[in-house]
């Protein structure tokens, strides 16, 4: 559910000559759908969806969270500004804020789930005693504006019925708590968990992990083993039956809330500290010289600075987000990848403490990165479809590809070429690492001799040549690292 920026009922602007697109992830819901439009995105609702929006855009509640930033901004659109298809398709349509660079749950790191999962507890208690609830749970509910979380699904706000217990609580579960309970108390990360399935971890699978004495482990007896049973149990009822059970025996609005304070507290009391790794001290352990920090923040500096500003640049190997950081100075938003979730979990928590909007950690394999998923592969888009980006650095990443994960260099050039504009005009740093570096002699040193003869610095350059002008070159002071910069020939 990507979002643009809203446009002022005022605007003249028209669309009535653009073809709206819908959005492959906003399906689900019959009630209301995202359509893109113009660059801007839609939220088209039906007669009920839009007499829920009436009643919950009247509602104080809704107001504070959109002045406060915790909801995505969202405006009735004028008819006038539409294209003609949608005017007589739906009842009503909104128009959203855009949010800069979608990613999804098994992207984020440890400290990012939590707190995103602490944001929909929070929109949800204030919603309950106004008369709303949600009608899901889904993380997918979430987005980011660099390291603040964000509530996008307008469109999963309806009136409460009394009696009810919420909806989302099963969702909230499989895609928000299981995998903080997996991290929090196991140690596993839960990215390839959430990657597999797009609806999360059942509780029944979870439950296999949390047998003997770790079934006592905070919020794993209620929300995992009692869940389970719960599920079982009623597994052949309809929902009506469950609903009507639940009003019989005085479910209440009291109890909801209860819930979700509970829940709250659970999700605000997990936490994982991240181990030791070889990354999280990189800058301790690199081979860097000073000299060579200094030419290399001064080219990567000028060749950000030197053209138009970026919409958007992709750190790719981003560490501790040094480069990002630097990146932001010249771009309206950043996305630092990462490989190692303690890396990023640390960034993430220095970026949340500084307030930084325009820079997005992601936890993420470049060698295998985030594939199409869900219905027919395309619910959600792959991280190549996301990636339209103005500039691209690529510093100290090439060499563990290519050695570490046997990827061809060719194939590589290829990769990062076409993370940029097709028509050109977008801009690549790249740093190559020569065989007699310490760090890729060592990744050598693991392989069998003459594994990789192509790895060499006059081949690299020949390969980047072929598909980019070679901006820039700056072999770094050591003598064994060369940077370029390259723009793409479209």
């Amino acid at each position: 559910m990507v979002v643009p920026p809203p446009v002022p009922a005022t605007s003249s602007t028209t669309t009535s000559d653009s073809v709206p697109r819908a959005d492959p992830g906003s399906f689900r819901d019959p009630a209301n759908r995202v359509l893109h439009a113009d660059g801007q995105v839609f939220r088209g609702l039906g007669p009920q969806g839009a007499e829920d929006w009436r009643a919950l855009a009247g509602a104080e509640f809704f107001g504070r969270l959109l002045a406060d930033g915790k909801v995505c901004g969202t405006e009735t659109a004028d008819p006038a500004t539409l294209p003609a298809s949608l005017t007589g398709q739906w009842a009503t349509v909104l128009r959203h804020e855009r949010i800069p660079f979608v990613s999804y749950p098994y992207e984020w790191s440890f400290a990012m789930l939590r707190d995103a999962a602490l944001l929909h507890l929070e929109i949800l208690r204030a919603a309950v005693p106004a008369g709303f609830t949600t009608k899901d749970g889904s993380a997918y509910n979430l987005q980011w504006r660099g390291a603040e979380p964000v509530f996008i699904d307008v469109g999963s706000f309806e009136p409460a019925r009394d009696g009810e217990p919420w909806a989302g609580y099963r969702q909230f579960c499989q895609t928000l708590l299981y995998p903080l309970l997996l991290q929090a108390h196991l140690g596993l990360d839960f990215q390839p968990w959430l990657r597999s399935r797009i609806d999360g971890i059942e509780a029944g699978e979870l439950r296999k992990l949390f047998g003997g004495t770790r079934r006592f482990r905070a919020g794993v007896l209620k929300h995992v083993h009692l869940h389970d049973a719960i599920q079982s149990r009623y597994a052949a009822a309809s929902t009506g039956t469950v609903r009507a059970e639940l009003k019989d025996a005085g479910f209440s609005r009291e109890l909801v809330l209860a819930t979700l304070r509970a829940l709250e507290k659970l999700v605000g009391r997990l936490d994982w500290q991240p181990p030791a790794s070889h990354w999280s001290g990189y800058r301790e352990t690199c081979t860097y010289s000073d000299a060579d920090r200094e030419a290399k923040e001064r080219f990567v500096t000028e060749a950000l600075a030197e053209s138009n500003r970026s919409r958007l640049v992709l750190d790719l190997g981003a560490n501790d987000g040094r480069y990002s950081r630097l990146a932001a100075g010249y771009a309206d938003y950043v996305v630092a990848v990462e490989s190692d979730p303690a890396v990023v979990d640390q960034l993430y928590r220095r970026l949340r403490a500084d307030g930084e909007r325009r820079v997005l950690p992601l936890v993420m394999d470049l060698a295998d990165p985030s594939p199409g998923g869900g219905w027919r592969g395309v619910e959600r888009g792959s991280f190549a479809e996301r990636a339209d980006a103005d500039a691209v650095l690529a510093l100290a990443v090439v060499h563990h590809l290519a050695i570490g994960r046997n990827v061809p260099l060719p194939e590589i050039v290829d990769w990062l070429v076409g993370l940029l504009p097709t028509a050109g005009g977008g801009r690549l740093v790249v740093e190559f690492v020569h065989p007699d570096d310490p760090m890729a002699a060592r990744l050598l040193a693991n392989k069998p001799a003459g594994l990789f003869p192509d790895y060499h610095r006059e081949e690299f350059e020949r390969l980047l040549g072929q598909r980019c002008d070679i901006v820039r070159r700056l072999e770094l002071p050591s003598g064994t690292r060369t940077l370029y910069l390259g723009t793409p020939r479209g």
